[in-house]
Parts: C-alpha cells; sequence; structure tokens
C-alpha cells in the first residue's frame, strides 16, 4: 500500500507543482469550510480517539494534544484561510544577474517534491501539513499514530474530497491507513519516490526515523526550552512569561522546562512563582539553591534539567550571572527555544548573540515559537536541524530553488 501511495505521489507532483495560486487558494478556502462543515464527524471520530488513549491511561497532557474541540477545528480551518493570504513561494525570483557572457540567470523557488510526515497525537498536523504542502506545489504521504487513526482518518477523507472536487490528481494527498510499523519501515525506504521525510513526535520517533531512512530527514529531536529571569528583569513581567511558558500548554515542543534566575533575585521571585507553579498543578524540581529559597520542593537531579517532560513538570535553577545562564542553555538544551527577561538591552543583546538555538528571545514566552505566531501561516514542524530549513517550517522552507538560464546562443570555449 505504501508503495502504491508513493506512486501515485510521485506522478500527481508535476500537476501539483505547476497549479496556478489561484486554483490552490480555490482549494484551501474550500478545505477551510469542509473542515467546519464536518466538525461533528471528526469530533465524533476523535471521541472514540479519546476513550482508548484513557483506558491506556495515557498523560493528560497526552490526551490535550490529541483532543480536539470545535474551537481547534476551527483553528484548523483559520490556518488553510490564513495560507490562502500568504505569497505563494513558487517561482518567486530569489536573486538575479547577468554573467559575464551575458547570460540572464535567475535563481528561482521551486516545489520540493513528495513529502512525507511521520507523526505521533496531534491530528491538527494532519490538516496543516496538507494545507502547507497544497499551497508549496509538493505530494504529501501523511503516516499519523495509531493512538490517533479515527481522528486523522476522517479529517483526510474530508480534505481528499475537496481533491476530488477541484480534480487534483489522488496522489496529492495520501494517506497511510493502517498503525504497522513495518508500513513505516518501508516508507523510509522509498527514496527513489520521496524526496524529503518530516517526523514529529517524540525524540524516540525521530531518532528511530533518522536512523533506518534512506530518505533525506528534517528533524527536532526535542524542544528542552528555557527562561532565564535576569537580574534586571521587570518581576511582573517574568512572572506572567514563566508562567505562560510552562502551563498554558505543558506537552507542546515550545513549552518552558526549565526556568533559570539569577541569583540576585531569586529570593524575592522564586517564592511567589513556585507558589504559583503549584497552585496550577506543576511539580518543581529544584536545585540546591532553589530548595533552600522555597522548602519542600524535590531535589533536581542532572538529568532533570536534560529531561523534556512535555508535562506539568518544572525543573528550576539559580545562577550567578548571564555568563552561566549562557553557558547552561547551550550545554543542557536541544537548540529549540529559549528565553532571557531583562530590562538590560545589552544583557538582552549577549543573550541572543551566544545562545545556539534556532529561536532566541527578548521578553516573550517561548510559546510563541510557531509558524502562525510568526505570521508564516501553519507550520511542518520546528527544525532543530541546522542545514536547509531551522526554526518553524512553513512555505518557504517546503521549497527549494533551480536556476533558470536565458542567453543568445553562448556556447563554452
Amino acid at each position: 500500500m505504501v508503495l502504491t501511495l508513493a506512486k501515485k505521489a510521485k506522478q500527481a507532483f508535476p500537476v501539483l507543482a505547476n497549479l496556478p495560486t489561484q486554483q490552490k487558494n480555490k482549494i484551501l478556502r474550500s478545505m477551510a469550510q469542509a473542515l467546519l462543515d464536518s466538525r461533528r464527524l471528526i469530533i465524533k471520530e476523535n471521541e472514540k480517539d479519546l476513550r482508548n488513549a484513557k483506558m491506556r491511561n495515557l498523560s493528560s497532557a497526552f490526551i490535550d494534544r490529541l483532543t480536539l474541540t470545535e474551537k481547534r477545528i476551527k483553528a484548523m480551518s483559520d490556518s488553510h484561510r490564513a495560507l490562502v493570504n500568504l505569497p505563494d513561494p513558487v517561482g518567486e525570483v530569489i536573486n538575479q544577474w547577468i554573467a559575464p557572457n551575458r547570460m540572464k540567470i535567475s535563481k528561482v523557488r521551486v516545489p520540493i517534491g513528495v513529502i512525507a510526515i511521520i507523526y505521533e497525537s496531534r491530528p491538527d498536523v494532519t490538516s496543516d501539513c496538507a494545507g502547507l504542502c497544497l499551497k508549496s506545489g509538493n505530494c504529501v504521504i501523511l503516516r499519523g499514530g495509531s493512538e490517533a487513526i479515527n481522528t486523522n482518518k476522517a479529517i483526510y477523507k474530508v480534505l481528499s474530497s475537496v481533491l476530488v472536487k477541484f480534480s487534483v490528481p489522488e496522489g496529492a494527498i495520501g494517506f497511510v491507513s493502517t498503525t504497522s510499523r513495518q508500513e513505516v519501515r518501508t516508507l523510509l525506504g522509498l527514496n527513489n519516490y520521496i524526496d524529503l521525510v518530516i517526523p514529529r513526535g517524540g525524540e524516540g520517533l525521530i531518532r528511530e526515523v533518522a536512523r533506518i531512512s534512506r530518505v533525506p530527514v528534517i528533524k527536532h529531536y526535542k524542544g528542552l526550552c528555557h527562561v532565564y529571569v535576569h537580574q534586571d528583569a521587570d518581576l511582573a513581567m517574568a512572572e506572567e512569561i514563566c508562567f505562560n511558558a510552562k502551563v498554558q500548554r505543558p506537552g507542546t515542543c515550545n513549552a518552558m522546562e526549565v526556568m533559570l534566575i539569577d541569583k540576585k533575585i531569586a529570593p524575592r521571585f522564586l517564592p511567589k512563582m513556585i507558589r504559583r507553579f503549584q497552585d496550577a498543578g506543576v511539580e518543581i524540581r529544584g536545585c540546591p539553591v532553589t530548595r533552600k529559597i522555597v522548602k519542600g520542593i524535590k531535589s533536581a537531579a542532572d538529568e532533570d534539567f536534560r529531561t523534556e517532560f512535555l508535562d506539568l513538570i518544572l525543573a528550576v535553577r539559580v545562577v550567578k550571572d548571564l555568563n552561566e545562564a549562557i553557558n547552561h542553555i547551550n550545554e543542557y538544551g536541544s537548540h529549540h527555544s529559549d528565553s532571557i527577561v531583562t530590562k538590560n538591552n545589552r544583557a538582552a543583546e549577549e543573550f541572543l548573540k551566544r545562545v545556539d538555538s534556532a529561536c532566541v528571545y527578548h521578553n516573550v514566552s517561548t510559546r510563541l515559537t510557531d509558524g502562525y505566531q510568526f505570521g508564516m501561516g501553519a507550520e511542518m514542524g520546528i527544525s532543530t536541524d541546522r542545514l536547509h530549513a531551522r526554526g518553524p517550517m512553513a512555505l518557504e522552507e517546503l521549497t527549494t530553488y533551480k536556476y533558470v538560464i536565458h542567453g543568445n546562443g553562448q556556447i563554452r570555449k
């Protein structure tokens, strides 16, 4: 089945790559409306997956990622409408120049080709990735996790019915409807048909995909994000940023996992901040200095500062200065998203320059690392790789380029 999907996608690619922008936007509008019209069906199928997840005693953060509400389905629909309003990257002239021999050379954006997305738990990925690939002219093969199979099937059925209405080849959006791991291994070996694999999920999934894939992989291993509260921070602002970064949706890759506090303000900041976290159900694991300031909290092991909890658990460390905070983040972090809270612009610039992460922030919650929040529309994921794409992957990151050359008879002598 996977081989058939890949062959159909390869055949559909020349058609999709050359669809006019106006046609792609019509399809996206229709997909957006179809999601709203089918929301009761999608929620009904989602309830099946939620029942199964609760029977398996999966964590509350996992169940949150799995859950679709009318509000979240509207957000899926809105992301398609947002894509309509974004410039089509396909055909954009990145650069243009005249060579010494008078050739006119243009560097032009083109789609990557056939992209396989392998993901876990979040069914909104099915919708977001289908829309992004359509707008960027790429065919996509979607393979979600077993825990969301009913929801993913329902979303795929809704979106694929729109393609039929617009006479787009069915291979433009493919869906692996089984949950067999062997199908994934087969998919990752189809380098003659698939041009790129993007895994989205836990670190274990991503490392396994990278290990066995014969197709190039863009990765984000984990989101071990930090917020550092500098000695010159506005403490009221810092409290709101830290609370949002940890509590708003703890199961996401851009949630704060480690909070670093400058020792000069730790006695003033930590008692109130930790009390607020505890009232929200957050388990605190603190360094020795943190535990002296706030009694009765768990001791943090070194491994806690290297762990993506994806839950209401937070590691807290008091650091002596900006330099120690930066060194901690670069050693322990995952190069995803890290933030400093400070009124000191020189300290902020030092942090932003030296922290080696895809997204670095000054006075902003790490939860803002998101294609939609960046004004890029939906996203395929957040890459912590250094090559091709880094940070939120949206339309431009789903293109490559080719050189288009015009001449008047030039030959090489």
